[in-house]
């Protein structure tokens, strides 16, 4: 699902002349005798001469038929036939709203079959949101701030009020940072629009622990609230717990709709319709209540009045050992290509011993593939690494049914970060499991990579404190340049470094944790060149936890509509 979003780099136009040619034919008529002939007998038509005649009989008619239409086409027509053409209208700049999940939680019990009940978290258990949003040019940041569902504000991030200058350059930038703030529940990141243009705003969510059932990382992106969302790779067989939180952080009542597709098929589910999310609030629903037994399963959520955030919690025990945390969050939209990338897999001979064990099926990475429509996929899959495009065990072609979940095992890919292309002939949803992990007795963890958009221009990227983080991008074809600039807990936006990426290859950065000894926040990612894909791997040395956050798309410039007339 290939979302290509349009890069920073102009793109060549091609202008094209045509020549045409104009033909003088001259046609030629016979001379004619004036010399009177002896008289004769009337001579009878012959067919060709009446065939001349009728031809000449057509154009006349035709010639009327025309003036006809002609006089008719002037004619004023009717006002209520009249079309007017569309306009193109301005839209006001909106606020940069990105809504953040809350902490993971033990799932506990339920009461109805759906509604969750959580247990305490255990005592190392960290939730914390790290933020920035950029400045217009001139240094004027925007009115910012991390609040609660409900709009209660928890951290201003800057107080806005100020008007940028006209003569400032884009050199002129600074930052607002938000250094892992500790959160309990759901937050919002939001920005208010200046100067007619929609602030450059983002925010992650980073959950922890070393301890219980939930113990490893999970990370997820804030994201903005929207009426049509897909999410893949929740699952709920024995020992997986899927758990679907949806927030509404508007004004306005939503009224949700869920469709669940499985690996047989989608799932028509009693107490899937009709979902009502009250604004500020957040609604729980355990997916094992909907989806019974499901080793894949995708969920498309449609929200009818408010937008809403939706994300999954899933999370996995086997037997008595912890085997990861993740929030699965919504990827792109179906289209026929889908790449992701800050895939991590490890030693080939490691995941075939750990998934040749009873209950670690799932150990191991994947892909899975989604086909909402009616026709099967012919789905061609590329995995490309440092040094190039890797073989495939399944030989990179598959066949996705229609309206049901497909899983593709990646295994036996050399260790290494990797990126994901996907394409097909019909639209589908796609993401990859990424685990930590090959002790069957020790914990181990797992992450998520969703589908990503192709970079632009001005990317915010939050980089949560703590472990090794690292900028993994991904060029499918020919050759891209990427910038990244480190935001500091300053607000300086530093110098930035490139990176020359060649077509067909993926390129692990490793970020510093400081520079010139101050905390480096986020950092500002730009591409240039050809498509190219990012994400941020974030791993905990000495463990085995993982996390993969494909890089938010950049804010927009303004936007316009076509607007019709008519009754």
């Amino acid at each position: 699902m290939h979302n290509d979003a349009p890069g920073s780099a102009p793109t060549a136009g091609k202008t094209t002349t045509a020549a045409v040619r104009d033909q003088d034919a001259t046609a030629g008529a016979p001379a004619v005798a004036n010399a009177p002939e002896p008289a004769r007998p009337a001579a009878r038509r012959t067919p060709s001469r009446e065939m001349l005649a009728g031809l000449v009989s057509a154009v006349a008619i035709l010639a009327a038929a025309g003036g006809i239409v002609a006089a008719d086409s002037f004619a004023p027509q009717p006002a209520g036939t009249r079309g007017i053409p569309a306009a193109l209208a301005s839209v006001p700049a909106g606020a940069n709203v990105g809504v953040c999940p809350g902490p993971a939680r033990l799932l506990e019990g339920t009461e109805a079959g759906t509604d969750p009940q959580f247990s305490p978290e255990s005592a190392t258990a960290k939730s914390v949101v790290t933020g920035a949003v950029l400045s217009a040019p001139g240094g004027v940041l925007p009115a910012s701030q991390l609040s609660a569902l409900n709009g209660t504000p928890a951290v201003e991030i800057a107080k806005g009020g100020g008007q940028p200058a006209q003569e400032a350059g884009p050199q002129d930038l600074k930052a607002g940072v938000l250094n892992g703030h500790s959160v309990n529940g759901a937050t919002v990141l939001g920005a208010e629009a200046m100067a007619g243009q929609k602030p450059s705003a983002a925010g992650v969510l980073k959950y922890s622990a070393t301890d219980g059932d939930l113990q490893g990382s999970a990370a997820a992106n804030c994201t903005p609230p929207a009426n049509d969302l897909w999410l893949a790779g929740a699952s709920t067989t024995v020992g997986r717990t899927s758990v679907l939180v949806l927030s509404n952080a508007s004004s306005t009542p939503a009224t949700v709709s869920l469709e669940l597709f499985g690996s047989k098929g989608q799932i028509q589910a009693p107490g899937s319709r009709g979902l009502l999310v009250a604004p500020g609030t957040t609604r729980s629903i355990v997916l094992a209540g909907l989806a019974p037994g499901e080793p894949q399963l995708s969920v498309h959520v449609r929200s009818a009045g408010g937008p809403v955030a939706a994300a999954i919690q899933q999370s996995v025990l086997r037997g008595l050992t912890p085997g990861g945390v993740d929030f699965i969050v919504p990827g792109a939209a179906p289209a026929a290509r889908q790449v992701m990338t800050g895939l991590d897999i490890q030693d080939a001979g490691g995941i075939s011993a750990i998934t040749g064990k009873d209950g670690f099926g799932d150990a191991g990475p994947a892909l899975t593939i989604t086909v909402p429509g009616p026709s099967n996929a012919v789905v061609e899959v590329r995995i490309f690494g440092r040094d190039g495009q890797k073989a495939l065990p399944s030989g990179g072609v598959v066949t996705a049914k229609a309206g049901s979940v497909t899983e593709i095992s990646l295994a036996g890919v050399p260790a290494g970060h990797y990126t994901v292309s996907t394409s097909s002939d019909v639209s589908f949803v796609a993401s990859a499991r990424v685990t930590r992990g090959v002790n069957g007795e020790k914990a181990s963890d797992v992450a998520w990579a969703a589908s990503g958009v192709r970079l632009g221009s001005q990317h915010v990227v939050p980089v949560p404190q703590g472990g090794d983080r690292s900028l993994v991008v991904g060029v499918l074809e020919n050759r891209a340049t990427i910038s990244y600039a480190p935001i500091t807990a300053d607000g300086r936006i530093r110098p930035a470094a490139t990176a020359d990426v060649a077509g067909g290859t993926t390129t692990s950065i490793k970020l510093p944790g400081t520079v010139e000894e101050s905390a480096v926040v986020a950092y500002v990612v730009s591409a240039s060149g050809d498509a190219a894909y990012g994400a941020l791997l974030l791993q905990q040395e000495g463990r085995d936890d993982v996390s993969t956050l494909a890089l938010m798309p950049a804010a927009s410039g303004q936007e316009k509509v076509a607007v019709a007339l008519g009754y």
